[in-house]
């Protein structure tokens, strides 16, 4: 399967109200049908979901209006990992507020499925979502993918690192951070990446030497041990963040005219990653759930994606349909080979589960230090030295 993933997306470029019978492995009925038992369940909850992320603030607001439920927003800022604490969290406790739905790292959908915290459902999409990117009896499924670039701010940085091992050069001291914290799909392959490019592409030993890289990173002072984040970044405090390019190039549209933020994408090891979706199997508002896999799996969503920087998972249709309108094509990334970059490596479902596992338990040991939600305050403009008084934590998800 390793090369399938990549293949594939390259090519591409149980309760509740009203709950529907379906069979061990829900499929889709009349869509009507499906709308008006979510309509009776009146709510759906979703977790993890910024509204700058992949433009998922308007996706919310437009299910909303066509389906008239209400959408209850739970924890925006967290990582995958916490995602599957959530589900966990209500099964051990009825009082907690579950999540129905979960958008996550594709190495967190088989442990939430292994663990029994999903159930499955096939929306009527599925057969145009490649197999390498979903789960055969539909606990979860790809939904959407990006590569990890370098989002610069140029206003304080004036030399652009342009691969891995440019980040330990003296002048990118206490300025260098991750998008997430390391239970995070992003940091997860983040550090996979840099071992990768410091490996010379050795795929089975890039865990290991990027938990090197970055204890590298954090003995030269360069690291900066917080959850990078928006404000940090445009005060100066993060003023290099590694996270997924439809983020980066967001930032980038959305700060034109005020701060320069330069977007790059390393010259080695150019990493993509697949989020997936998944039903909790303790969803509130199954129904509702199933109603939202359906809305996210449509053309419409799919070409919001699109619109958001994300490259959505059934691209390949619809470009092979003519569906996605001139003014979308513009923000399909070409391939690597186009732009005299390696084509972006997608890790396998393998490998993944190997680097998540690896980094959440040797992080600690090996890089040797915590990272932290960065302080809601400003500091004094420039980058962020290690003895910043603490404040209200907030930090970014997935």
């Amino acid at each position: 399967m390793g090369r399938g993933l990549r293949a594939s997306c390259l090519a591409l470029m149980s309760s509740g109200l009203a709950t529907l019978a379906y069979p061990a492995i829900a499929f889709a009925g009349p869509i009507d049908d499906l709308a008006a038992a979510a309509k009776v369940e009146g709510e759906l909850n979703v977790i993890a979901l910024p509204r700058d992320w992949c433009g998922y603030g308007g996706i919310i607001d437009d299910f909303k209006i066509k389906y008239g439920l209400r959408v209850n927003e739970l924890k925006p800022q967290i990582s995958s990992e916490e995602e599957i604490d959530a589900i966990r969290a209500a099964r051990d406790n009825a009082t907690t507020p579950a999540p129905d739905v979960i958008d996550v790292g594709l190495s967190f959908g088989p442990a939430a499925k292994r663990e029994g915290l999903l159930q499955p459902y096939k929306v009527r999409a599925w057969d145009s979502i490649p197999s390498a990117a979903k789960d055969a009896e539909a606990y979860w499924y790809g939904d959407y993918y990006g590569t990890l670039v370098f989002e610069v701010n140029a206003n304080f940085v004036s030399k652009m690192p342009r691969d891995w091992a440019d980040l330990l050069a003296p002048e990118y001291r206490n300025s260098v951070a991750l998008g997430g914290n390391p239970s995070s799909n992003q940091a997860v392959l983040t550090v996979f990446a840099a071992g990768l490019s410091t490996s010379g592409g050795n795929a089975e030993t890039a865990t290991e030497r990027g938990l090197d890289f970055f204890s590298e990173l954090h003995r030269k002072g360069n690291f900066v041990p917080v959850v990078g984040r928006f404000d940090a970044f445009v005060d100066g405090r993060t003023p290099i963040m590694v996270r997924w390019d439809y983020l980066a190039l967001g930032d980038r549209d959305s700060l034109a005219g005020k701060i320069r933020v330069e977007v790059i994408r390393p010259q080695t090891a150019v990493v993509a990653g697949v989020y997936v979706q998944g039903i909790s199997a303790l969803a509130p508002h199954p129904n509702a759930a199933r109603l939202w896999m359906e809305y996210l799996y449509s053309d419409e969503t799919q070409l919001a994606w699109l619109k958001g920087n994300c490259q959505p998972i059934r691209l390949a249709g619809l470009l092979h349909d003519d569906k996605v309108p001139a003014d979308l094509r513009k923000g399909i990334r070409p391939s690597g080979r186009d732009r005299g970059n390696p084509e972006p490596f997608f890790p396998t479902l393998e490998q993944q589960e190997k680097a998540r596992d690896t980094i959440m338990n040797g992080w600690g040991s090996i890089v040797g230090v915590d990272i932290e939600c960065v302080p809601e305050e400003p500091a004094p403009l420039g980058p962020m030295s290690f003895n910043i008084p603490k404040a209200a934590p907030m930090c970014l998800p997935q």
